[in-house]
């Protein structure tokens, strides 16, 4: 064995995480040091994220133009064009990107573009599924047939989650589990108007949200890191945008609403500092912001005048920026920060 084969194996194992830095450097009877390690990896025990670089964003932007280029293919030619010929533009595409992602992804050196690929996938087969039902004479535009494609959807990407592991699988399952469960309660409740008067979408929405952010906390606890931040950022701003829109506006308040909701937005800020969430420090403090504009304009500038209920939102507006710069610089300031 040469030395090259030696280090290259000293390397496979730091990157799976049968050897650590103290391991190597304890058999060599020295010291570690602070250092960088070497090709961190997504699947590592450490669980650091993978520097995405320009090359990698590229790709994205080129699978999101292909898939808006064949959009449009089949939007300027619809009439056209022949039933199979639409079919297999789309759904055809679709599935052949999946299988170009799935032949290149058994190369590690591949993953990134394969995940490009899997993009253009994710992308054309729902758009494809579609197609598919308007040719067989059903309302592709009704709850039930939309629920229909969310459902086989979410089924044929969080399966390739389940097989292949990249984390794109988990982003699109996210996506067509928050479509499915949208698309099912609108076939479900047969579109009542009376649901809607009710608040029927708020609620819908603040269960998507608090839905992501326990899958931020989850996946907080797991190598895939780098979905918490994106989950928590979206999960606060459903949880508390339907949490605000829920109290209304004025003249039709929801005292109720506007009671619970300072607890809410306090409580997302809290649990900031237990999670060491920039995004939830973020969000909640925009939100808190917003909620104190909304309350001096409809209570203070009545009663008061609106002068001095725009002297009360600035102070309270300073005293929430005071807030969250104290708490990220006295707890969040750290590398497991999201």
């Amino acid at each position: 064995m040469n030395k090259e084969e030696l280090l290259a194996q000293v390397r496979s194992g730091m990157e799976t995480g049968l050897l650590t830095k103290e391991d190597v450097f304890g058999a060599l009877g020295g010291t570690p040091v602070q250092a960088t390690p070497i090709m961190p990896s997504l699947s590592s025990s450490a669980g650091l994220a993978k520097h995405i670089g320009i090359a990698e964003v590229l790709y994205f932007i080129g699978g999101a133009i292909v898939f808006l280029g064949i959009a449009v293919l089949v939007g300027q030619n619809w009439m056209d064009l022949p039933v199979a010929a639409r079919v297999l533009v789309t759904l055809g595409s679709g599935l052949a990107a999946y299988v170009v992602g799935t032949l290149l992804g058994k190369e590690d050196r591949f993953l990134a573009i394969s995940s490009a690929f899997f993009l253009i996938s994710g992308l054309l087969v729902p758009f494809g599924l579609g197609v598919v039902f308007d040719a067989a004479g059903w309302d592709a535009g009704g709850s039930g047939v939309q629920a229909l494609i969310a459902f086989l959807s979410l089924a044929m990407y969080f399966t390739s989650y389940l097989l292949m592991r990249q984390s794109i699988f988990i982003i699109f399952s996210v996506a067509y589990g928050t479509a499915f469960f949208f698309a099912f309660t609108d076939y479900f409740m047969g579109g009542s108007p009376y649901l809607y008067s009710w608040h029927f979408n708020e609620y819908r929405v603040l269960i998507v949200g608090i839905t992501y952010l326990l899958l931020g906390y989850y996946y907080s606890q797991t190598e895939r890191r780098g979905l918490v931040g994106p989950l928590y950022s979206f999960g606060t701003i459903a949880f508390l945008g339907a949490g605000i829109a829920l109290g209304g506006f004025s003249p039709n308040q929801n005292v109720f609403w506007e009671l619970i909701f300072p607890a809410l937005v306090f409580g997302i800020i809290f649990l900031s500092v237990y999670l060491r969430s920039k995004a939830l420090l973020t969000f909640g403090s925009l939100y808190l912001m917003g909620y104190i504009l909304k309350i001096t304009g409809e209570y203070f500038s009545k009663n008061m005048g609106w002068a001095f209920a725009l002297v009360v939102a600035g102070l309270g507006l300073m005293a929430v920026g005071y807030l969250s710069v104290y708490l990220n610089r006295k707890y969040l300031r750290a590398p497991a920060a999201q």
